[in-house]
């Protein structure tokens, strides 16, 4: 049985991705959280919404064993993975002084451990078959040093350097890999009040999530290696580079406001 795995689909990006493949691309999926009953809500009604088969297995992806132990669900099931989004992950804003050794762990293991394995396992998969899809998250912040979040946009930046490097190795075999950079995404991921997440939204900071994904998808099956949403995004990375250091502790001082 031919899938579409989806990570982190009971809420936000990971839903979309959901919807989009079973509506657009008319996919039978697989698909994961840490949610049970959100889980099996989204699954029941994106049966019944496309008529696609969307079969749910709930796992904790930042336990050490998560990657092998989902592998081995599916190889017993017969469940072939064409097209794996690498989508579940976590964000918060700290000085790491003040973050706790399991929130580190957390992130480390959802955005690098996890997802590396995933892709090693799946990936050995499609280049056996000839054939695959795969889909990393990563983000626009994979190109800024800024205090508050250290290990986000670390694990982000390794998730961008994976995938790109791994694009070349799989490609040859026909698989494509593909790494998304979005700059903000509207979702309650970053924890930004619904009076900011409009402004940012109106001022094109922002990008619905539905829009995010219809676009990934559109890039991923065309083989792409990397893209990143929005003229904006494009104009700003050069400089979020080299931001000089009095701005970096201004934004700082200012960011609180725009969590709360």
């Amino acid at each position: 049985m031919k899938l579409a795995l989806v990570t982190g689909a009971s809420s936000g990006i990971g839903l979309m991705y959901a919807h989009e493949l079973a509506k657009t691309y008319h996919y039978d999926l697989l698909l994961v959280s840490n949610q049970e009953q959100e889980l099996n809500e989204v699954a029941a009604d994106i049966h019944q919404k496309y008529g696609v088969q969307a079969l749910t297995k709930y796992a904790d992806l930042s336990l050490e064993n998560a990657a092998e132990e989902l592998h081995d669900f599916c190889k017993k099931n017969n469940y072939e993975i064409e097209i794996l989004i690498n989508n579940a992950g976590v964000f918060f804003f700290n000085e790491l002084n003040n973050t706790s050794i399991k929130r580190i762990e957390l992130m480390l293991m959802l955005h690098v451990v996890t997802s590396t394995k995933m892709v090693r396992l799946f990936g050995e998969d499609m280049c056996a078959r000839g054939k695959g899809y795969i889909l990393n998250m990563s983000s626009m912040s994979c190109w800024m040093a800024m205090p508050g979040i250290q290990c986000y946009n670390a694990t982000k930046s390794y998730l961008y350097n994976f995938s790109k490097s791994l694009w070349y190795e799989y490609k040859p075999k026909g698989v494509v890999v593909t790494v998304m950079t979005p700059g903000a995404v509207d979702t309650a991921l970053f924890g930004l009040s619904e009076k900011w997440r409009k402004i940012a939204v109106n001022l094109h900071v922002s990008i619905p999530p539905e829009k995010l994904v219809k676009r990934a998808l559109r890039k991923m099956f065309k083989g792409k290696k990397w893209d990143m949403p929005g003229i904006i995004n494009h104009i700003a990375v050069p400089f979020l580079k080299h931001l000089p250091d009095w701005l970096v502790f201004f934004v700082i001082k200012r960011i609180s406001k725009f969590m709360k």
